[in-house]
């Protein structure tokens, strides 16, 4: 489950999930949400991801800045993500989705403030900040 959070500069969401795998997807759903595709085209759309980091907030918002990235070099949003691999400084992903004409939301980057992915009596969670 994701929130958006109010902030007068940024937009921030609350991230919540029974796994690791879960948070890092409801994460990358976040993100997407925000950025606002409009204008979907014909085509399915999808990307490989591999990602070293010295730990899970590190490797999550360097997961969630490559997405970012490569949605907006190829135009496409990503409304599913598999992982190969999701330990807590690496992992494997294919993305899915599809091709837009768009974004209505210009995400420059998620940041590293105040992000820190815990995990506390089996609930993960994290807050970000996203740079628009």
């Amino acid at each position: 489950m994701y929130e958006l959070v109010e902030h007068t500069a940024d937009i921030r969401i609350r991230v919540r999930a029974a796994s690791r795998e879960e948070l890092f997807a409801d994460a990358l759903r976040g993100l997407m949400a925000v950025v606002d595709p409009h204008g979907l085209t014909a085509g399915a759309a999808g990307a490989e991801i591999s990602i070293d980091a010295p730990d899970t907030t590190v490797l999550l918002v360097d997961f969630l800045n490559e997405a970012l990235s490569r949605a907006h070099a190829d135009r496409e949003i990503y409304t599913k993500v598999t992982f190969g691999r999701l330990t807590d400084t690496n992992l494997t992903a294919r993305l899915e989705g599809v091709r837009v004409e768009g974004f209505g939301e210009d995400v420059k980057a998620v940041t590293y403030h105040e992000a820190e992915v815990r995990e506390h009596a089996g609930e993960w969670s994290t807050l970000l900040v996203l740079d628009i």
